[in-house]
């Protein structure tokens, strides 16, 4: 049965690159009428848009930075501004930097917590203001993180950000359900994705060879790939997910009843 998102306008934060813009992608294959991407390189942002609307479909960008508090409202304003109205949401950008408990600084705190946390919740506070006031019901979708279940050491701030958004998006689908806004969140596992690449390579200096040394301990023999949470993703924002909303999936091939192998 096709799964899509027929003549709905969507606004995929991240959408530059990644999972944000394979879930932008697999929109526009899928009947959407509007994609509105956002991200920090202007570049990758025209591209995306371009091959957007080599697919068929009407696309957007804005470059917003989430640690902003003023960039929720105007990437939704500019979402309508566009094209008119606003359907359906995915929260894919993040920040996904290392920082314990016992070594973080505060600055850090602050900014993880901006974008993971404050940034996608303001924007879902837009889209369900729109959406109540033109009596249209919609969906979003989270991009989270196993490590709401408890994250390794290094990752204790991401998982906290992420945690909290897990939170949110709970409370927010059970404060909507009437109001027909559905809000699930996907628990990411560990993706290959440019972010994820460069994160391995140079940061964490694994060198290139980390991603075949990764992929041939996993039971699948590869990492999660965008594409395959874009298929999910669409799945959810679409009308064949109905009445499904405050769930919280696993997308994790090792990681299983909280304990990772």
């Amino acid at each position: 049965m096709y799964v899509g998102v027929e003549g709905k306008v969507l606004l995929v934060t991240g959408g530059t690159q990644g999972v944000g813009r394979a879930i932008a992608m697999e929109a526009a294959r899928s009947g959407a009428e509007g994609v509105m991407i956002t991200g920090r390189n202007i570049r990758r942002g025209a591209e995306a848009a371009e091959e957007l609307e080599a697919l068929g479909v009407e696309a957007g960008f804005v470059d917003a930075a989430l640690d902003d508090p003023d960039a929720p409202a105007s990437i939704v304003q500019a979402t309508l501004d566009r094209f008119g109205r606003l359907d359906s949401l995915v929260n894919a950008a993040a920040l996904t930097d290392r920082g314990s408990v016992a070594e973080a600084d505060i600055d850090f705190f602050d900014r993880m917590f901006a974008v993971n946390t404050r940034a996608p919740a303001m924007l879902m506070q837009e889209l369900i203001r729109h959406l109540k006031g033109r009596r249209a019901h919609g969906s979003i979708v989270n991009i989270l993180s196993v490590n709401v279940h408890g994250g390794t050491p290094d990752l204790g701030i991401y998982a906290a950000s992420k945690s909290a958004l897990a939170t949110l998006t709970k409370n927010a689908a059970y404060t909507h359900r009437f109001d027909r806004v559905r809000i699930n969140g996907i628990l990411l596992g560990w993706a290959d994705t440019p972010g994820e690449r460069e994160m391995q390579a140079v940061r964490l200096g694994k060198g290139e060879g980390w991603l075949a040394e990764a992929e041939a301990g996993q039971p699948w023999g590869r990492l999660i790939k965008p594409e395959d949470v874009a298929r999910l993703a669409l799945f959810l924002l679409s009308d064949m997910s109905i009445p499904m909303t405050g769930s919280l999936i696993d997308q994790e091939q090792s990681y299983v009843l909280g304990v990772r192998d």
